[in-house]
């Protein structure tokens, strides 16, 4: 008995460090120390690139090639937005579709960048479409993983790589999780499963589905994005594993819109002797601006016209 005891008041000291008035400091002050070992590697890595070469590199894309990549952007960011109405037919808000796509596409343009959401409902409706829409963009991650080791295999890095086998041992493994969600929603058939106490709304089997091929969609003109900005000098199946592991790689380390991370991933995969560094860093920096930066630029642009829009219909009310 005083085993036991003694057994569980280690379990319940465990249990309550995140309670503990030093937690706080310790996670903020770990996370800190991570981004600053980070930024230093990238920094590290920059200075050995041929800036120049990157610059010339850049500058010789040719317009075309940059319309299609800027046109596929637009597409992927057009489709992401769909992604909203599948938690508008989940949580029921009555946002017209106009509304809930437009607000999804500007939303999305910030939180790439910024991290910043952009609302148009009530906090708790917010919270939902959110997690409704960050689910709807895996289970279609999940799939492409579980495909991509049967077209591509990564190059040796640092001395080190796998077995074919094992990668595909793994994206089959990834694979199930998504399939398991299509099963869940079919046996629920509507209904919200509830966990602890909470609710959450889950689609009919047919919205399941969508789910998961707008989300494949998605990150299937991603990955054309930035084969066009190569200009298909190498495989597509490379260029969208650069996508993917760039996405991962950047949600690990938190670093702002995975900045010089999906560049680094992309060097270390895309370099080879018919391709040299300064160019896939130029590929990799066209595709940034298309994707990125000018969707940002467009979205603010649209959230302070409608920002004036709504001040102009607030002061004509105050008047009448």
């Amino acid at each position: 008995l005083p085993e036991l005891h003694q057994r569980h008041e280690q379990r319940h000291g465990w249990r309550s460090l995140p309670q503990r008035p030093w937690w706080p400091w310790l996670t903020r002050g770990a996370a800190a120390a991570f981004f600053v070992l980070v930024a230093g590697l990238l920094f590290r890595q920059a200075r050995t690139v041929d800036w120049p070469a990157v610059l010339q590199a850049l500058r010789a894309l040719p317009p075309r090639t940059l319309a299609v990549a800027g046109a596929l952007a637009l597409a992927s960011h057009c489709l992401y937005g769909t992604f909203d109405l599948v938690a508008r037919h989940c949580c029921g808000h009555r946002l017209r579709r106009s509304t809930t796509l437009g607000i999804a596409m500007t939303s999305y343009a910030f939180t790439l960048n910024l991290g910043s959401l952009v609302g148009g409902v009530d906090a708790g409706t917010i919270g939902q479409v959110v997690g409704t829409s960050v689910l709807t963009n895996w289970v279609g991650y999940l799939l492409l993983a579980a495909v991509l080791p049967w077209l591509w295999a990564p190059p040796p890095l640092a001395g080190w790589s796998a077995p074919a086998w094992q990668w595909r041992l793994g994206g089959a493994l990834l694979g199930c999780i998504p399939l398991a969600y299509g099963v869940l929603c079919a046996l629920r058939a509507g209904r919200a499963l509830t966990l602890r106490g909470h609710a959450f709304a889950l689609p009919r089997w047919p919205v399941a589905l969508w789910q998961m091929a707008a989300s494949a969609g998605n990150w299937m003109l991603m990955g054309a994005a930035l084969w066009a900005t190569l200009q298909a000098q190498v495989s597509y199946p490379a260029a969208l594993a650069t996508v993917l592991l760039g996405a991962v790689a950047g949600l690990v380390l938190r670093v702002p819109a995975g900045l010089g991370v999906l560049e680094a991933v992309g060097v270390a995969l895309l370099t080879s002797p018919s391709l040299g560094q300064d160019r896939v860093l130029a590929a990799l920096l066209a595709y940034r601006a298309l994707y990125y930066f000018v969707p940002l630029v467009l979205a603010s642009l649209a959230l302070g016209a409608a920002e004036l829009r709504w001040r102009h219909g607030e002061a004509a009310s105050a008047k009448n």
